[in-house]
C-alpha cells in the first residue's frame, strides 16, 4: 500500500517555492545554491531533496506555476461570459491582483526563463502565448475594428508593457499598491485605446511576439 503524504506536505512545499523564488528574484538563479535555499527555509538539504529533485526543478515549478495561474485567471474570466468591456476590465483588474502577490515569481519568469531547458522553455512560453491570446481576444471582442486592422495583439503587448515591469518601481509598502493602480491602468487603457487609429500598413506585415 502506497504511503500517503504527511500532513502539511503541500504547505511545506509552497514555503520552499516561495523562498526559492525570493532568492532567485533577488540573487539570480545561477547565483543561488541549494545551500542558500536550505538556509532560507530552515530545512536541511536532505529535506529539500525530498520535495524537489534539484534547483532546476524549483525553477521549472516557479515559472510554470506562475504562468499557469495567469492562464487559469484568463479562463475564469472567459467563463463568466461578461460583456466585452466588462470582460476587458476584469482581466486587467485580476491580473494586477495576481501580480501583487507574485512579484518574486514574476521577476524569476522575466529574468531566469533563459536558464530553462529548451523543452521546458517552449512549454512555458506556449502558456504565456495563450495568456496573451486571451487578452488579444478580449480586445478584439471589445474593439472589432482594431482586430480587423490586426492591432489586437500589439495593443495587448502595449498593455503588458505597462504592467509587466511595475515590480521595478512599485514598492510593497508605498502609497500606491497594485490594487490602487489597477483602476488607473484600466482608465489609461480604456481612455487611450478609443483614440487609436489603424495605420496604413498591410495586415500580413504585422508580426508580434510572443
Amino acid at each position: 500500500m502506497a504511503r500517503g503524504r504527511a500532513a502539511g506536505y503541500d504547505g511545506q512545499r509552497e514555503m520552499i517555492l516561495a523562498q526559492a523564488a525570493r532568492l532567485f528574484a533577488h540573487g539570480g538563479y545561477p547565483g543561488t545554491s541549494m545551500n542558500d535555499i536550505a538556509g532560507a527555509t530552515g530545512l536541511s538539504k536532505a529535506t529539500l531533496y525530498h520535495y524537489f529533485r534539484d534547483k532546476y526543478a524549483l525553477l521549472v515549478e516557479i515559472t510554470e506555476g506562475h504562468v499557469a495561474r495567469l492562464e487559469a485567471l484568463v479562463a475564469a474570466v472567459v467563463a463568466e461570459r461578461l460583456a466585452p468591456d466588462d470582460h476587458m476590465r476584469a482581466l486587467i483588474a485580476r491580473i494586477m491582483a495576481e501580480y501583487a502577490g507574485a512579484e518574486d515569481a514574476h521577476r524569476v519568469l522575466t529574468s531566469d526563463v533563459r536558464f530553462l531547458e529548451p523543452v521546458d522553455r517552449q512549454r512555458i512560453l506556449g502558456q504565456e502565448r495563450r495568456v496573451v491570446e486571451g487578452f488579444a481576444d478580449a480586445i478584439a471582442a471589445w474593439r472589432p475594428e482594431l482586430h480587423d486592422a490586426v492591432l489586437a495583439k500589439p495593443l495587448t503587448m502595449l498593455l503588458f508593457g505597462m504592467i509587466n515591469w511595475m515590480f521595478t518601481w512599485v514598492r510593497p509598502d508605498g502609497a500606491l499598491s497594485h490594487e490602487a493602480l489597477a483602476p488607473i491602468v484600466t482608465d489609461l487603457f480604456f481612455g487611450g485605446v478609443p483614440a487609436v487609429r489603424a495605420p496604413m500598413i498591410a495586415a500580413e506585415k504585422v508580426e508580434v511576439s510572443p
